[in-house]
């Protein structure tokens, strides 16, 4: 699955909070709930990220931009890939500060204090490295916010008078998701938004999930599993983009698995992009209950229906409803519920439904 990049070697370097990296070959493997019953291991996520927000200190005034988050709390889920474009493209620490100049939609990557003009240099560095990522097995990129070279929107770019517009993309970002379209992608910045944090990760660990399951072998049967199993979740994103996956399913036999599996994979991730809201999560937690309608009592419907819609007036979060549902997927043993990925979609600890 293209979606899925590339983890650069770490060339014996040590992590950069202090851990030898792994060796060849070997698996990080992490402790995952993947249904109300069962807990399993998976390998840890591969995530890109750049190297300024782990700690290391590569910024242009030999600083860094160390996200706690990132660091401490998905730290434990993932094995990053730093990345520092200027660092790598051979650029030294301290170094003059670089600006966009020109063109929005192709800027010139420029030293601000000389004027000299490293676009070329960048960009053939940058073309070679996504090249290199190919090989990799990256989830999805967390970028540096406003950076020349990593910033995934509005960074400023100058005009010929000096004035700075917020309509950038770094020259490595814009690069990057040029070779790898589906790849989910965020800021460090944008991640501070529940909302948006919650989705990316959510993103990561479905294509995850996507690659484990296909690395089995890419057959239609796996196809149908996987889709069986992230209805739920996939309602909650886009219902549109959910019925189009599931016809695409229900005539699998009738294409070529290349193109079968190429198409939804985009719709895939095309979906997972899109955020879920209050309004859907209520039409999949009320769907959800519909299981149940024969085997609750008055009081627990009545009870059920009022914390979904306490939920959905914003005033108690999601893990309340979800929580509640999933008890009684485990006390009525709902075979098909449980197996559901949107009442687990990523680990408790991370603590994403938690917000109001």
């Amino acid at each position: 699955m293209k979606p899925s990049v590339a983890r650069i070697p770490p060339s014996g370097k040590r992590d950069l909070r202090g851990a030898e990296p792994p060796a060849a070959g070997k698996k990080i493997r992490i402790a995952i709930r993947r249904d109300c019953d069962t807990i399993l291991t998976m390998e840890k996520i591969r995530l890109g990220i750049s190297t300024c927000l782990l700690g290391e200190n590569v910024r242009w005034n030999g600083g860094h931009a160390m996200d706690r988050f990132l660091v401490h709390t998905l730290g434990k889920y993932v094995e990053y890939v730093p990345v520092c474009p200027e660092v790598e493209c051979g650029f030294g620490i301290p170094r003059d500060t670089f600006r966009l100049v020109g063109d929005p939609q192709r800027p010139r990557l420029i030293v601000h204090k000389t004027g000299a003009d490293h676009t070329e240099r960048m960009e053939a560095w940058a073309r070679k490295r996504v090249k290199e990522l190919e090989k990799e097995d990256l989830c999805g990129f967390i970028f540096k916010s406003d950076s020349p070279s990593s910033g995934m929107e509005r960074v400023k770019v100058y005009d010929d008078k000096g004035v700075p517009r917020k309509i950038g993309v770094g020259v490595f970002a814009r690069i990057f998701m040029e070779h790898f379209p589906l790849t989910p992608v965020e800021e460090e910045g944008r991640l501070h938004d529940p909302v948006l944090r919650e989705n990316f990760i959510e993103r990561i660990f479905t294509c995850k999930r996507y690659c484990d399951l296909m690395e089995g072998g890419r057959q239609v049967g796996r196809l149908v599993e996987f889709h069986t199993k992230n209805k739920l979740l996939l309602m909650a994103h886009s219902p549109k983009h959910l019925k189009e996956m599931g016809s695409l399913v229900a005539h699998a036999r009738e294409m070529p698995t290349k193109d079968l599996l190429e198409r939804y994979e985009k719709l895939l991730m095309e979906a997972m992009a899109l955020k879920p809201t209050a309004a859907k999560h209520e039409n999949v937690l009320t769907h959800i209950m519909g299981y149940f309608k024969k085997v609750l009592s008055a009081d627990e419907k009545q009870e059920l229906l009022e914390v979904i819609r306490s939920y959905r007036k914003g005033l108690i979060p999601l893990i309340v409803p979800v929580t509640l549902l999933a008890h009684y997927v485990r006390k009525y043993n709902q075979p098909y519920l449980k197996e559901q990925t949107y009442l687990n979609p990523h680990p408790a600890e991370l603590m994403l439904r938690n917000h109001v």
